[in-house]
């Protein structure tokens, strides 16, 4: 009689696990390798080129270093690159702040950030970009929503990012900052025209994709959640924990546009979640309502541009090329 066969599903995810883990490293180890050199190349060229005598001399010697490298190494060594890294340089001319944060970072994600005039809130958004682990779509979307500007303003022109490029904390945000708008849900492949329905099957379906939406931090605890108020049932659509604010947060979909009554209705749950679910230590709920579209006074009318309760609007294809779209219906009715 043959023995026992061992679970070979068991083995095989358990072989797979320890596959997928040494190539994260790996890949980890590479990029932290390769924004290092970047740095490192930027710091050798700008003494060079500072030791030039007459102001043209820099742009020769960088043009002249990038046709070089670019015949020997391939693409990333352009001249615009080359200037990049001594920017990079320039701005972070630390070694030991710059190499904790380069196992964090991309060199797309630094270059992005280099584009941002304001010292301030360049080291701003390249602590956080390393604290979030931010891909490059998600910190070009807190950019563009202008993230830094409303906390610039809350704590009177001192964001303390200092601490926290020099690795001894991380960067204290507003809760509410854990939300941003839009949000970009074009990996779920839904039609223009879907239920609420669909949108949440489409989320469970992909719960991977939509906590990368998200942000970092996020757990999911529950859908359609069961709330009990004077004997009258209610549900909330998605429930989740926000683990670094252990915060729960409320996330209420609406396949139409922002109307007043969705914030009445997410204040209850918001409430009941805090009576019924909340710990003594932790702090009180979070709640997001995800529409079609939130006008700019209705949000100020209704307070969703402050406070702990924010509207923010989806988008079922990415922007750029639901853009491309438009143009492309545009051209086809005037004959283009």
């Amino acid at each position: 009689m043959d023995a026992e066969v061992p679970n070979s599903e068991a083995l095989v995810a358990e072989v797979m696990g320890l596959i997928d883990g040494a190539r994260s490293r790996a890949a980890a180890a590479v990029n932290s390798e390769l924004v290092m050199l970047y740095w490192s190349i930027g710091k050798r060229v700008r003494e060079d080129v500072l030791g030039g005598e007459r102001a043209d001399y820099g742009g020769r010697v960088v043009a002249r270093l990038a046709v070089r490298l670019t015949e020997r190494y391939g693409r990333g060594f352009s001249r615009r690159n080359l200037f990049r890294m001594m920017q990079f340089v320039e701005s972070y001319p630390d070694p030991s702040i710059v190499t904790p944060l380069a196992a964090q970072l991309t060199w797309t994600n630094v270059t992005i950030i280099l584009a941002i005039p304001d010292q301030r809130k360049r080291a701003f958004y390249l602590a956080l970009a390393a604290q979030e682990r931010w891909s490059k779509r998600t910190l070009r979307g807190r950019i563009d929503s202008k993230l830094y500007e409303p906390l610039l303003a809350a704590r009177g022109a001192r964001v303390a990012v200092e601490p926290a490029l020099a690795g001894q904390g991380e960067v204290a945000l507003p809760a509410v900052s854990v939300f941003r708008d839009p949000y970009i849900l074009d990996f779920l492949g839904l039609p223009a025209a879907h239920s609420e329905a669909d949108l949440e099957r489409a989320i469970l379906n992909d719960m991977q994709g939509f906590l990368l939406e998200l942000g970092a931090g996020f757990a999911f605890v529950a859908r359609q959640k069961r709330i009990i108020v004077d004997g009258e049932d209610y549900y909330l659509d998605l429930l989740f924990y926000h683990i670094h604010l252990r915060r729960y947060v409320a996330i209420e979909l609406k396949t139409r546009p922002l109307r007043p009554g969705d914030k009445g209705q997410i204040e209850l749950y918001l409430a009941w979640l805090d009576e019924n679910v909340r710990m003594p230590e932790e702090d009180p709920s979070l709640g997001l309502i995800l529409c079609t579209h939130r006008g700019e006074e209705q949000m100020r009318l209704l307070g969703l541009d402050v406070g702990d309760i924010r509207a923010a609007h989806y988008l079922t294809q990415d922007v750029f090329e639901a853009v491309q779209n438009k143009l492309h219906e545009a051209a086809l009715a005037v004959g283009v």
